[in-house]
């Protein structure tokens, strides 16, 4: 497969951007779509909720550890070969969950998963700066991120309907296939887009690497990629105690509205890659963060005056503050990968493993918090309060 350099071409290559974005799906997919199968399971395999839970912390935390590995790998030996790689071992991963006979067996079999799947999120993401200047590169981004949304979406409901009417090992089979699809896809058709002159030799990498981990401006952009994400991981985690539980509402009733705010980012993703190249991505990262801090304010506002009220108060907000993720995400990455083009595969794997760690401690934190209170405050205030911290990281790092 011949090489391909940074272009500036205004045609968007859509064949390539719709095999990067299955390939950044499989990672959010087959977390999720486990999920409906997970009570079944615990009988099934003879075990209690809190080890099966397992197959879903453990498979997040590869799938966050490994981009730290992903990236620089895809640096030295290229992104085509990881990326093959990566998507044979999350197939090879899911044949070996349909034999588990143990709840042990499967969940090595999530962590593998998790590792195997890691290599999508990195290299797509690489591969764009790989391929387009900046700005462009954010504008692609903005369409390629809006898989990391719609696969947690529509997983659960293919789960769901696999395991009631099949049993869990066809959730896996699915994976499997869906995983394989994809590797033939890419077999004749994903390019080798590192750029002549990366880092080859482990000297070169390390220099590579020590000079990316030097500039105040990426640590500024992974910053406002994770903190500017974190809202959505604080909703994600308290969002569902507070309807259910607090307001008493049903959790059909939860994933109606918890729709509305994914189409919310959604529509971020695409104002991002729509006004990227006209207004820059600083531009537009300060855009999101006003934004993200407005509907905070108003989440705070609302939840004061009206604490008993319906789901309403908290969920208008949060599509403000999904729709800012949305066009400040894409920018973000974009700015991160942009400052060593020939470490973009190690500014890949930094800028996804800061996300999806931080995103984990603003799940506990904000589960910790609800725990003790009445009212969807703690929540409000903690989304204000990282926003607050996006803003200072931005002027302080990326603007400085």
């Amino acid at each position: 497969m011949p090489d391909v350099h940074t272009t500036t071409d205004k045609k968007t290559p859509w064949r390539l951007l719709a095999l990067l974005m299955a390939m950044t799906a499989i990672g959010p997919s087959t977390l999720n779509i486990l999920v409906p199968a997970l009570p079944g399971l615990t009988a099934r395999l003879h075990t209690d909720p809190s080890t099966v839970q397992l197959t879903l912390s453990l498979y997040l935390m590869s799938l966050a550890t490994a981009q730290l590995l992903t990236g620089p790998l895809s640096d030295r030996f290229g992104r085509r070969p990881v990326v093959l790689a990566g998507l044979t071992l999350n197939v090879l991963a899911s044949l070996a969950a349909i034999a588990a006979s143990s709840i042990e067996a499967l969940i090595v079999a999530r962590i593998l998963q998790a590792a195997g799947a890691a290599t999508g999120i990195v290299i797509a993401r690489a591969m764009i700066r790989d391929l387009f200047e900046r700005e462009r590169a954010a504008s692609m981004l903005g369409l390629v991120t809006t898989a990391m949304v719609v696969a947690p979406m529509v997983a659960p409901m293919i789960g769901g309907l696999l395991d009631t009417a099949f049993g869990w090992e066809t959730i896996f089979l699915f994976i499997a296939v869906f995983a394989a699809t994809v590797l033939l896809w890419a077999i004749p058709v994903l390019p080798e887009t590192r750029p002549q002159g990366a880092a080859q030799t482990i000297g070169k990498m390390i220099d590579e690497a020590r000079a990316l981990l030097g500039s105040a401006k990426f640590h500024g952009y992974v910053l406002c990629g994770a903190l500017g994400s974190a809202p959505f991981f604080t909703f994600l985690g308290g969002g569902p105690h507070v309807v259910v539980t607090l307001m008493g509402r049903t959790s059909a009733e939860y994933g109606f509205w918890f729709a509305l705010s994914s189409l919310g980012y959604m529509s971020g993703n695409f104002t991002a890659a729509r006004l990227a190249q006209r207004f820059g991505l600083e531009a537009l990262i300060l855009g999101g963060i006003v934004i993200e801090l407005i509907g905070a304010c108003i989440s705070c506002a609302l939840v004061a005056a009206l604490p008993q009220a319906g789901p309403a108060i908290i969920f208008l907000p949060q599509v403000l503050l999904s729709y800012g993720n949305g066009l400040l995400l894409p920018n973000a990455i974009a700015g991160a990968v942009s400052v060593r083009p020939k470490a973009a595969g190690t500014a890949a794997g930094i800028t996804g493993f800061a996300q999806m760690a931080c995103g984990a401690l603003s799940t506990q934190a904000v589960s910790a918090l609800l725990a003790v209170t009445t009212t969807a405050m703690p929540m409000a205030l903690q989304m204000l309060v990282i926003m607050l911290a996006t803003a200072v990281a931005f002027f302080v790092l990326v603007r400085r």
